[in-house]
């Protein structure tokens, strides 16, 4: 799945581009609109800011909707003015203001691509369990029966399977689900791997999808 990401801001740049790597998008991050890549049909989405030097984000919005009409493109701002919005609107399939969470970014990117039917299906099978991720349905492969996740749990179990058999610690689980840094003490993850084994596993006791690796964290292997 393959991003163009257009932002002249270094630090939120680096920090969104990053954040959609983990979730396995392929970025090419602009700093402007000038000299885009000649292969703009192979790309599934864009995020373009709205305050860029020269092109301005709405012009190179319309610009690209216009050349590209079954490519999606999602605008970020700062501006919160209704007019604005609606301006951005006017052509673009999304607009998200500033500040976001990356998880919501990655969110809306994937319902756009599903909108525009650019999106892998994707199944997975991991022991017992049947994983559609495009379509956020894991099934019982034993039983038939669809098991139902909160959208937290999902994001977690979600998180490993894009990191199948690799171990993972908690600070490393916590900054790419939650989006910011993990804080000592806090037993939010430890609750809701608690809870998505409890749903997920034959015997939540002895887990066998999602593993606890002593002393440094999770595996799921695939």
């Amino acid at each position: 799945m393959r991003v163009l990401y257009i932002e002249d801001d270094p630090e939120i740049g680096e920090w969104v581009e990053r954040k959609l790597k983990e979730n396995d998008f392929k970025v090419s991050w602009y700093r402007s609109g000038h000299n885009l890549p000649d292969n703009m049909e192979e790309y599934d989405a864009a995020v373009l800011d709205v305050m860029l030097p020269g092109l301005d984000g709405f012009s190179l919005g319309r610009r690209l909707k216009r050349n590209f009409p079954q490519l999606p493109v999602i605008m970020l701002s700062a501006r919160t003015a209704i007019d604005d919005k609606l301006e951005g609107l006017e052509f673009a399939d999304d607009y998200m203001t500033k500040p976001f969470h990356p998880e919501e970014l990655i969110k809306r990117i994937e319902i756009q691509m599903r909108k525009f039917d650019r999106t892998p299906n994707e199944t997975l099978s991991i022991g017992h369990l049947t994983v559609l991720l495009d379509q956020q349905i894991i099934k019982n492969k034993e039983t038939s029966q669809e098991i139902l996740l909160t959208g937290k749990q999902f994001y977690i179990f979600k998180y490993f399977l894009r990191h199948l058999n690799q171990i993972l610690t908690k600070e490393q689980i916590y900054e790419g689900v939650w989006g910011e840094p993990y804080r000592d003490g806090d037993k939010a993850l430890m609750v809701h791997i608690r809870y998505l084994r409890e749903k997920i596993e034959k015997d939540p006791s002895s887990p066998e999808i999602i593993e606890t690796i002593r002393g440094i964290g999770y595996r799921v292997r695939g």
